[in-house]
């Protein structure tokens, strides 16, 4: 039975509306059926207010995001709540919400702050990005697809319900398209229609306002709620603000608002609309043309295909397109002469020796790779036994100058997954790795991936700044990864790819069988984690090679970035195999990730930790490393 798809530009509805708003007339949506389906189990909620913005800052945001999540509270949410947040910190909190959600049920998005429709997309500005630099809105921006990607598409009792308190204008002016139909089981409430603005009121955004006093309705179910939200915003802008909603949704969806302690006050007495209300709209301080080239202007020399598809983004049929569209080709197709190092921003050179001090500014690396230290990097051990002598006698290689260092690893037994806690990592089970194979001693580095990017074999990606080269690679999707290694297959003429997981966790335990490779308890300075001491900032992984080598002699098995394998997700181990081999059915869209990340707790760096991603979805928190198979 085909399920009726809502889509509502005007949501007022006569039968829901309050008194004083008897007489307007609004367009009545499609009735959805009156059965009442149980409430899941689990209500997540991710409320987000950005206020401090450089050029244009919000003076109600954070107040509604506070007053939203305190509502939500009430209303049975586990809420998670984020003021003036940066691009990372949107995608980290991204990444926690789709963690939170995974047992099931429902999960809200609630977003106050700067926003815009470039085409048919909705960008969410954080505050770190800036109208003054056009092309930066763009690039920093978050994308309404990447929250739409962070709520799973599959999961028990799935409802997934956004709301979104900004402006939809295009501050390129280039022209808006209707937004694209909700995925199944979604509902999205924009607080404006598409190419308009979005008010502030007094105290909160006109439109947050609005819902404040219909959630705090007993009896609502969310769909009417908004809808009669919609209808009040409708009738006190005078129809200069008149809220949308796409729907998906197959049942109601109840409140079941809890009795509060203190009403929450009527939009009537807490929040009359100024007349001069502030917009939520990035706006252009002058003319089309001039914003045009100013946008141009600030990307003109740049080495990035990303900056000129960013241009392209926001003016498709723009002065400069031909322009843009040339210089994506030619940095796509600009390929190194046999011999010679990539040309662009990228410096390709081997990394640094272990122990260098990851504050220490980039030095220039040497011509090639310095012998293995007899120390590792940190004053930390790193290990004892037979799995240390293993590390020690591993011998260490690379295939080209721009290639990673690799560490051939024997062929060997061992048990894969844990009996601790994680469902996930169970029936721990032997694994027998029948080939040797060489995997990179580090992560893939933002030098590595952006020589990539300058041939043509890999997308630029903005996080991984060619200033940061001996970091890790991150915002890598699984599908971006495939891109590297075929283009360091084709580049070395040896083939490359991503580890099975089984290789994954057999080069990570590096020969032990405890929690962690350096024993059962945590230890300070032994990881990149945000529990596990110096050196650590919340911002961004340290350089790859700060913290000690396991005992075969790889570094960040431990944090840093999620590391992508080449295995389909599976909830168990159970009927995993048993020889190494990837485990993958066809077309399967999330795969593994491994290790934990910098932005995570003490209890993520076991070695036996393991996750999921959707394979095409870039993360800030996910990278890799590679391996090759040795004959």
């Amino acid at each position: 039975m085909w399920r009726k798809l809502l889509v509502v530009s005007m949501l007022g509805m006569t039968s829901i509306l309050p008194a004083e708003a008897e007489g307007v007339a609004f367009p009545a949506g499609d009735t959805v059926a009156p059965t009442v389906q149980p409430a899941p189990a689990q209500r997540v909620a991710l409320v987000i207010g950005n206020a401090r913005y450089t050029d244009a800052p919000l003076p109600n945001a954070p107040a509604d995001a506070r007053a939203i999540g305190s509502e939500l509270t009430a209303l049975g949410f586990d809420v998670m709540l984020r003021e003036n947040v940066t691009q990372d910190g949107m995608a980290s909190a991204l990444a926690e919400f789709r963690r939170r959600l995974e047992p099931g049920g429902v999960g809200l998005f609630y977003y106050a702050g700067h926003g815009m429709q470039v085409g048919a997309g909705t960008v969410l500005i954080p505050i770190d990005a800036t109208g003054a630099a056009p092309s930066r809105l763009l690039t920093a921006g978050i994308d309404l697809q990447t929250v739409l990607a962070s709520m799973p598409a599959a999961r028990p009792g799935k409802v997934n319900l956004v709301i979104l308190d900004t402006c939809l204008n295009n501050p390129y002016r280039s022209g808006t398209q209707p937004p694209a139909a909700a995925p199944e089981q979604t509902l999205i409430a924009y607080g404006t229609s598409p190419g308009s603005l979005s008010g502030d009121g007094t105290h909160h955004g006109v439109f947050t306002a609005a819902l404040l006093d219909a959630f705090a309705t007993p009896g609502l179910d969310v769909e009417t709620a908004i809808r009669r939200a919609a209808a009040v915003v409708s009738l006190r802008t005078q129809q200069r603000q008149v809220p949308s909603l796409l729907s998906s949704l197959s049942a109601p969806l109840p409140l079941l608002a809890a009795p509060h302690s203190q009403p929450v006050a009527s939009l009537a007495a807490s929040d009359g609309v100024a007349p001069q209300s502030r917009s939520r709209g990035i706006l252009p301080k002058n003319s089309d043309e001039a914003y045009e080239l100013e946008f141009w202007e600030s990307i003109k020399n740049s080495n990035y295909a990303s900056d000129y598809e960013a241009y392209l983004k926001a003016y498709p049929n723009g002065r400069f397109a031909p322009l843009a569209r040339a210089r994506i080709e030619r940095l796509r197709s600009a390929t190194p002469k046999a011999g010679e190092p990539p040309t662009g921003n990228a410096h390709p050179a081997p990394m640094p020796a272990p122990g260098a001090a990851p504050s220490a500014p980039a030095k220039p690396a040497p011509a090639t790779l310095p012998a293995p230290a007899t120390a590792p990097a940190h004053p930390a051990a790193a290990g004892t036994g037979a799995a240390a002598s293993a590390g020690r006698s591993s011998s260490e290689f690379r295939d080209c100058p721009a290639c990673p260092v690799l560490i051939s690893l024997p062929r060997g037994s061992f048990t894969m997954g844990s009996n601790v806690s994680d469902p996930t990592e169970k029936p721990p089970h032997p694994v027998t790795i029948a080939q040797a194979f060489a995997i990179g001693k580090y992560e893939v580095t933002v030098e590595q991936w952006n020589a990539c990017a300058d041939a043509g074999g890999c997308q630029r990606i903005a996080t991984n700044a060619a200033n940061a080269r001996n970091a890790p690679a991150r915002d890598i999707s699984w599908d971006d990864a495939q891109q590297y290694v075929a283009w360091l297959s084709k580049t070395s003429g040896k083939t490359y790819r991503l580890p099975t997981e089984a290789e994954w966790e057999y080069a990570a335990r590096g020969g032990t069988t405890t929690l962690f490779w350096w024993g059962d308890q945590m230890r300070k300075g032994m990881a990149n984690c945000k529990d596990c001491g110096d050196p650590w900032r919340f911002e961004a992984p340290d350089d790859v090679g700060s913290f000690a080598a396991n005992p075969f002699g790889l570094h960040d098995v431990n944090g840093s970035v999620w590391e992508w394998v080449g295995d389909c997700w599976h909830n168990s181990y159970k009927n995993a195999p048993a020889d190494g081999r990837a485990w993958n059915e066809p077309n399967c869209s999330m795969r593994v990730i491994r290790g934990g990340s910098w932005r995570e707790g003490a209890s993520y760096m076991a070695s036996s930790t393991r996750f999921k991603y959707n394979a095409s979805v870039r993360q800030s928190q996910n990278g890799f490393r590679v391996v090759r198979d040795l004959k």
